[in-house]
């Protein structure tokens, strides 16, 4: 399967040595050795597409601005605080759905056709696994490409909304200021002002985009069928994450339990370091295709 080697946009990607060939003989051990290799990714996986992190040493959204991501409680009780994340929402998206999968998407949706790869799960709310063409998958924390009502659980498109907001602020304009994780964009409570939000077109409810905003929870559901997928497996690589939120963390923590194999690539530390079998400093698109 051929793998397109688009030349990766490192602004977002912290500083790493290039891998160290012990380092790649260690993980092509360690893939050969899997039959069922369960995978975790997270947003050190997206920035060589382009997307800002949270995280990142010096560049990451933390690092660089005091801003911070919706919560779900303010975004279900206050509708400036809807007001507000829609506007962002709205002037970022047509430049964050245009991000593309890179090389290290591509990878792994080619482990899954060579029945490699058993199950990949992504806490990323990009699309990019998916428009990579990666099947056997879990979005963990949803999916900004989707919008859903908190009312009668109706599901949109998010473009599709993206219509709707036009119609419903033909004049509004805004510039951004820099762009951040998640497709939103910092934008002035002036700006913000008198944007218009559309309701639920079947209820007249709240709309919220179908990914598990801070301080929410993954459903019951989903985190048992990820148990499930995980159980299925013989070893866990995770890509791209340090891991500090609990919702992917505790697969790992099972996985330790079952006493599986766990190997880490990840520019800077992570949760895990202490108990994995193999920690790798590198660049997820620049190590992954090495792996035959």
């Amino acid at each position: 399967h051929s793998v397109s080697r688009t030349s990766p946009n490192l602004a977002f990607v912290p500083a790493c040595p290039p891998p160290d060939p012990v380092e790649v003989e260690e993980l092509q051990r360690f893939v050969s050795n899997s039959k069922r290799l369960f995978v975790m990714t997270g947003a050190g996986i997206s920035t060589e597409s382009g997307i800002p992190d949270y995280r990142s040493e010096g560049i990451g959204l933390y690092a660089r601005t005091d801003r911070r991501p919706v919560q779900h409680a303010e975004f279900v009780r206050n509708a400036s605080a809807r007001q507000r994340y829609w506007a962002r929402n709205f002037v970022g998206w047509p430049q964050f759905s245009s991000h593309q999968p890179n090389t290290a998407h591509l990878i792994l949706r080619d482990w899954e056709k060579l029945g490699k790869l058993h199950w990949l799960v992504t806490q990323n709310v990009d699309a990019l696994h998916t428009k990579a063409g990666s099947q056997r998958m879990t979005e963990l924390h949803g999916c900004t490409h989707r919008v859903f009502c908190l009312g009668c659980g109706d599901q949109m498109l998010r473009s599709e909304l993206q219509e709707h907001f036009e119609a419903l602020n033909p004049t509004w304009k805004a510039e951004a200021f820099g762009v951040a994780p998640d497709g939103d964009v910092f934008l002035t409570d002036e700006q913000v002002r008198d944007f218009q939000v559309p309701a639920c077109r079947k209820c007249g409810g709240m709309l919220k985009p179908d990914v598990t905003f801070f301080g929410d929870t993954v459903s019951r559901e989903k985190v048992d069928f990820v148990h499930q997928r995980l159980a299925e497996s013989d070893s866990m690589l995770v890509a791209g994450s340090s891991m500090q939120v609990y919702s992917g963390y505790r697969f790992a923590l099972a996985a330790r339990e079952k006493q599986l194999p766990i190997a880490i690539l990840n520019i800077g530390p992570t949760r895990l370091d202490h108990f994995a079998s193999l920690k790798l400093n590198s660049r997820c698109g620049e190590l992954l295709p090495l792996i035959v």
